[in-house]
C-alpha cells in the first residue's frame, strides 16, 4: 500500500469509525485488510492534520481538519435558542429572524460553528441569510435549524 492509499483508508476510518488512539486506528486499519504498524499512523496523523473532536458520546476522537466538534455544535443549539426567533426555507437560503440587534451575534454562532452544511451567513440587524453548502438542501438545513429552536420551546 503506498502512502495515498494508506491516507485514504485513514481518512475513511475516521469517518465512519470513532477512534481515539493511534494504536486504535492501526488496529483498525489492519482489521479492514491494511498492513500499518504504530509509528507510520503517527507519521500520517500528522501529515493528514487530524485533529481531536468530542464526540457526541463525550469522548475525543480522530477527525479530519476542520470536522464539526459536538462542543460547538451544541454552542449553536444554545445560540438558536437565545437569539432565533423565526427559521424558515426561502429559495435556495434559509432565512433566521431575530430580536432587533442580535443577528450578529447569531451569524457569529452559526460561522464559527463550522457545521458541515452552512456555506455562510449574511446578517443584517434582525435578519440573517443562511447559505447551505453544495449538496445541503434549504429544506432540510431549515428543518435541523428549526428543530434546534424548538429543543428550548418544550
Amino acid at each position: 500500500m503506498n502512502r495515498r492509499e494508506r491516507h485514504d483508508a485513514i481518512l475513511a476510518v475516521v469517518r465512519d469509525h470513532p477512534v481515539s488512539t493511534q494504536t486504535e486506528l492501526a488496529e483498525e486499519l489492519r482489521r479492514r485488510g491494511h498492513d500499518v504498524v504504530q509509528t507510520t499512523v503517527s507519521r500520517d496523523i500528522a501529515e493528514l492534520g487530524l485533529v481531536k473532536v468530542r464526540a457526541p458520546s463525550g469522548r475525543l476522537v480522530y477527525a479530519p481538519p476542520g470536522a464539526p466538534d459536538a462542543d460547538r455544535l451544541r454552542a449553536l443549539g444554545l445560540a438558536i435558542r437565545r437569539f432565533a426567533r423565526t427559521v424558515e426555507a426561502a429559495g435556495p437560503l434559509v432565512v433566521v429572524r431575530t430580536p432587533p440587534g442580535c443577528a450578529n451575534a447569531l451569524a457569529q454562532a452559526l460561522d464559527a460553528a463550522d457545521h458541515p452544511g452552512i456555506a455562510g451567513t449574511v446578517a443584517g440587524d434582525d435578519t440573517i441569510f443562511v447559505a447551505p453548502r453544495e449538496g445541503f438542501s434549504s429544506a432540510a438545513l431549515g428543518d435541523e435549524l428549526n428543530h434546534e429552536l424548538m429543543e428550548g420551546a418544550a
